[in-house]
């Protein structure tokens, strides 16, 4: 025989315990299905099936067979009890908050009954015999009882499942750490456009930021067009490997320095300049500057 457990005049087992358990857990989801329907819906069903499940589990401790009643009855009473008890205590909203909830309710299906549709505000606050600013200081309370998992699914799109947290997120709103890489990588354009040759800034500047056509440049700066476009494509290709310099190794950037070809001795010396143009501090606190302190 088995550990015994001596509770009121009819000892278990410790084995009779576990098979009454096993025997009934059916019971469990018959009892949640029952009382399920009068709990909000963001009560999840899970949540009453794991108290549900406890509370056999002490009504098979507690059994007490002489008394005459089956376990069934018995239990089904100890499950239900350890229901309640566990939405209680994780509801944060008052009783009486949910008395108003359920009698609301009551009042909008009976409408709803007897009107063949859906109520109107003003019609159910008519039913309940207050006015309409009452009724909806009543929705207010209600509303602001009701808890929502971030996680609950509320529908889906075409392309994937969406959550209740997808649809408050701003879709607008950047992540800070992503501010601060756009916020550094502002400053390197602003810097590197400021340590262009003069005549490499005066067409970038002019054709991206003042938005002068390439005949206007070319007359300005006394050059031909296919040459201001020659410069335009010099420059780019400046900014681009200059900018791209600052994320990769800064030993391979000053071995490149050291390189006998004066291009590649020049574009080392070019993305070492725009390193130290500005401190780090200076870069992340960069937001947006205006096109004088460019052309500075």
């Amino acid at each position: 025989m088995g550990e015994t457990l001596t509770l009121g005049s009819a000892p278990l087992t410790q084995q009779q315990v576990t098979a009454l358990i096993e025997e009934n857990l059916p019971l469990v989801s018959h009892v949640v299905f029952q009382v399920a329907v009068n709990f909000p819906r963001h009560v999840e069903r899970e949540e009453l099936a794991r108290a549900g499940a406890l509370g056999l589990v002490e009504a098979a401790i507690r059994f007490d067979e002489s008394r005459g009643v089956p376990f069934n009855r018995f239990a089904a009473q100890r499950i239900r009890g350890a229901i309640i008890d566990a939405v209680r205590a994780a509801d944060w909203a008052p009783r009486s908050v949910r008395a108003l909830a359920r009698s609301l309710d009551q009042v909008e299906v009976e409408l709803a009954n007897r009107l063949g549709r859906a109520p109107s505000l003003a019609e159910t606050s008519q039913e309940l015999g207050i006015s309409r600013v009452e009724l909806d200081r009543l929705r207010d309370r209600l509303f602001r009882s009701v808890v929502l998992a971030f996680d609950s699914l509320l529908g889906s799109s075409d392309d994937e499942e969406l959550t209740l947290i997808d649809v408050l997120c701003d879709r607008s709103a950047v992540e800070p750490s992503a501010e601060l890489e756009a916020r550094e990588l502002r400053a390197y354009l602003r810097d590197a456009v400021h340590l262009l040759p003069e005549r490499h800034r005066i067409v970038v500047v002019g054709y991206f930021i003042e938005e002068r056509s390439s005949t206007e440049l070319a007359a300005f700066m006394g050059v031909t067009e296919s040459r201001v476009s020659q410069m335009r494509s010099e420059a780019l290709a400046m900014l681009r490997d200059g900018i791209q310099a600052q994320y990769v190794d800064r030993d391979s950037v000053s071995l490149n320095v050291e390189s006998p070809g004066l291009v590649a001795r020049r574009r080392a010396q070019y993305a070492s300049s725009i390193s130290s143009a500005s401190g780090c501090g200076d870069r992340i606190a960069f937001v947006e500057e205006d096109v004088d302190l460019i052309l500075a």
